[in-house]
């Protein structure tokens, strides 16, 4: 949706955005770019497709884009989820 909006206001070519998520663990050992060492990590590999008439240089703008969006944001932040019984 950010992607959308931003190609929208930029008056792109953009004709359509496809997400592709693949969800595995690895040890965190394997990582060298994570914090955490020990134990298992939840990694995400996405896949964007950018349909439409675009040049390089406004794909890789989209893809910067796409990693200031508040869904990226959210899932590579540090989350603290706090649970209540009703």
């Amino acid at each position: 949706m950010t992607v959308a909006l931003y190609a929208r206001r930029k008056n792109w070519p953009l004709e359509a955005v496809t997400v592709r998520l693949r969800h595995s663990k690895i040890h965190a050992a394997d990582c060298a770019d994570c914090e955490t060492k020990k134990g298992m990590l939840d990694r995400i590999e996405s896949d964007l497709e950018f349909a439409g008439r675009l040049t390089q240089e406004q794909r890789s703008k989209l893809l910067e884009i796409a990693e200031k969006c508040p869904v990226h944001r959210t899932l590579v932040s540090e989350i603290d989820i706090r649970f209540r019984v009703l």
